[in-house]
């Protein structure tokens, strides 16, 4: 599918090795810049299978690694004379960093008037929080989301997966740069991308925030009815585990009624009083106490209601719709073996997604990238002399 795009690949940490993993799946060529020295929170997380974290080698996979110490002028002009061969270039750094390294925009282009090039940042590369640290939960913080997710007279609870970072930041970078892309073969036509994660959260704000925007109807915690107002919610069971119940259309609401015996409950099932809702409500948390988990999974087992148990991930992982998707897949490893991780979640019915292996050690393929841009043994001895790699692994 893009086995012709060559993605020269900045970033680190979730949000752009996501993007470029998507890319990769897809079958770009990614290339990996790493800083020989400097710590990689990812990498080094647990848990470990050999020297990395089973995050770093998932989320790196299929992608090669070279090492460059961007402080020195010679790094400077490997990164250009790599990128004349290159179509994309994904960085994360905060605003102004490529430009004082001499690997911003304007400067490469120059060297490759048809590069595409991505800045992916917390904030963007304009604003008065241009220059801001954040994190995912501070995008969506600023964003307004988390203003009215959660319950009333509670704190915000911090997510399970990375919002802000991977549903704004990966998967918007990864349109964007795919659109870019469609543009150059239209007009042949490089260009730049500025993409704040802020920006891209803000965006998710598609059901409750035109409602403001229009009409000044402030969205609240457990005040709509997706996040708590009605019985769109998740129940405790009587062993402590929970269902979620999704019944918004009528049918699925009758259905409901049904399967926990409150035939009596239609009327208010149907309602949109708020007196209703909140009889409604009370009524399936009050029965839902009453059966296990177990016991529930088999009443709902061949109901049409949108109720589902909460599953723990290593449930999920062993869901038979899980298995029948072909959700977790093998990679392998650089001894042999294979390694377990989750798949691509794209079917096509033309391509199909071949993984080529797990992230790579830092710089693996430093002396292969040099050698392929025509760089012999002495020159390669010379600049890593210079300490322009750092340690060099030679197989």
């Amino acid at each position: 599918m893009l086995q012709h795009i060559k993605v020269l690949d900045f970033s680190k940490l979730l949000p752009g090795p996501y993007a470029t993993m998507m890319l990769a799946d897809l079958g770009a060529e990614i290339l990996r810049v790493e800083a020989p020295n400097l710590p990689d929170l990812i990498r080094e997380m647990d848990p470990k299978d050999g020297e990395s974290s089973a995050a770093h080698q998932h989320l790196n996979r299929s992608k090669k690694s070279i090492t460059l110490d961007l402080k020195k002028k010679e790094a400077i002009e490997v990164v250009k004379e790599l990128i004349q061969e290159y179509d994309v270039v994904l960085e994360q750094f905060r605003p102004g960093v490529m430009e004082r390294l001499g690997l911003d925009y304007e400067t490469l282009k120059r060297v490759n008037p048809n590069i595409i090039y991505c800045s992916l940042s917390g904030y963007g590369q304009t604003g008065p929080y241009r220059d801001r640290p954040g994190h995912d939960n501070n995008y969506l913080s600023i964003a307004g989301i988390n203003g009215y997710s959660g319950r009333k007279q509670e704190k915000p609870v911090p997510m399970g997966i990375q919002i802000a970072d991977l549903a704004g930041g990966s998967l918007h970078s990864v349109i964007a740069i795919l659109t870019a892309v469609i543009h150059r073969q239209q007009t042949g036509e490089g260009q730049y991308i500025d993409l704040s994660m802020t920006d891209a959260a803000f965006a998710l704000n598609a059901m409750f925030g035109p409602g403001y925007i229009t009409k000044g109807v402030q969205p609240e915690a457990e005040r709509a009815f997706l996040n708590g107002q009605t019985h769109y919610d998740y129940y405790e069971t009587k062993d402590g585990r929970f269902f979620s119940v999704g019944s918004l259309e009528p049918q699925f609401r009758l259905s409901l009624c049904e399967a926990l015996d409150l035939k009596h409950m239609k009327e208010a099932a149907l309602s949109n009083s708020p007196e209703h809702i909140a009889a409604f409500k009370a009524a399936i948390k009050e029965v839902f106490l009453t059966k296990n988990y177990d016991e529930w999974t088999t009443v709902f087992q061949d109901v049409d209601a949108c109720v589902e148990p909460v599953l723990s991930f290593s449930e999920a992982v062993n869901h038979s719709q899980i298995q029948a998707r072909n959700m977790i897949t093998e990679v392998p490893k650089s001894d042999g073996d294979m390694q377990r991780q989750i798949s691509s979640p794209f079917r096509f019915s033309e391509y199909q997604q071949k993984y080529k292996h797990i992230g790579a050690k830092r710089g693996e393929h430093t002396i292969e990238i040099l050698k392929n841009l025509g760089w012999n043994e002495d020159k390669i001895k010379a600049m890593s002399d210079k300490n322009v790699f750092g340690e060099l692994e030679r197989k």
